[in-house]
């Protein structure tokens, strides 16, 4: 009886391998040399590799990814693309083998009470967040609920939460710097780009921030000034991600916290939450 078996990833040519490690190399600014040498492979083969002249193993394409530090998901990507099956998984949010990360994430929202926080994924979709990022957010908007449900959207488009935000060009400026950098460092990833697009092409957007500025260093410290009712609330946030994933779902999350800035914006806070029915 012959038995049905579930059918490989079907491999791209080999010439994709190559264009996969090409442009992972030119983002991290290396040479074939370069990257042979770090790798501690023959250069010759990984030049016979971008050319499509011979097959990485599996065991050649890990210690790459490896050097390249590429993300779990590019990483399944260039096995796929080389004829092999991936090998992280990616494991939805809500299915019982994520119920563990589930209630780790569920406490550190529910810790960060009366102030705001938001479990995000690389692109910034808001996939959940505590009582207080509500309250504060439902403070500043008058109720008005969000057009988004993408922090990058709310945060650039003019009718959304951008109309809230007294400090928005500082904040949006440094977001599209991160932005920029992500694209760069991940070339693969084509969701990026068309969100850096996106958010570029709304109003008010300066012309200049379409190209990336590398002479600008990142603020140590940045500080989210809202305004609403009649005052002003400033935060500021820390990010929290999960070390050493083996899932492609849960590499990509990380949770913002934010803390105020002055006794004011705490104080407020913490009234908005005695009101909570």
């Amino acid at each position: 009886m012959n038995r049905a078996h579930a059918p490989l990833p079907m491999a791209m040519p080999a010439s994709a391998v190559g264009g996969l490690l090409r442009e992972w190399r030119a983002a991290r600014r290396l040479s074939q040399l370069d990257l042979a040498l770090e790798a501690g492979i023959s250069a010759r083969h990984l030049s016979c590799v971008e050319t499509g002249k011979a097959q990485a193993s599996r065991e050649m394409l890990a210690r790459l990814a490896d050097t390249l530090g590429m993300p779990l998901r590019e990483r399944n990507s260039l096995l796929v693309a080389a004829g092999f099956a991936p090998k992280y998984p990616e494991s939805a949010l809500a299915t019982p083998a994520m119920a563990q990360i589930r209630n780790a994430i569920d406490a550190i929202l529910q810790q960060q009470e009366p102030y705001p926080a938001f479990l995000l994924n690389r692109h910034w979709d808001v996939l959940g967040a505590n009582r207080a990022a509500e309250r504060i957010g439902n403070h500043v908007m008058r109720g008005r609920p969000s057009k988004h449900t993408n922090m990058l959207r709310q945060m650039f488009d003019p009718e959304d939460f951008r109309q809230a935000v007294v400090n928005w060009e500082e904040i949006a400026g440094s977001i599209v710097r991160h932005l920029h950098n992500e694209v760069a460092a991940a070339p693969s990833d084509t969701q990026a780009r068309e969100l850096l697009d996106e958010v570029l092409a709304y109003p008010g957007v300066p012309a200049s921030w379409r190209t990336r500025d590398l002479s600008t260093a990142p603020s140590p410290l940045m500080t989210t000034v809202l305004q609403g009712d009649g005052e002003q609330l400033s935060f500021f946030s820390t990010i929290t991600t999960f070390g050493t994933p083996r899932d492609v779902t849960l590499e990509e999350l990380h949770i913002e916290c934010c803390f105020p800035m002055d006794e004011a914006t705490a104080a407020r806070c913490r009234q908005l939450a005695d009101q909570d029915p």
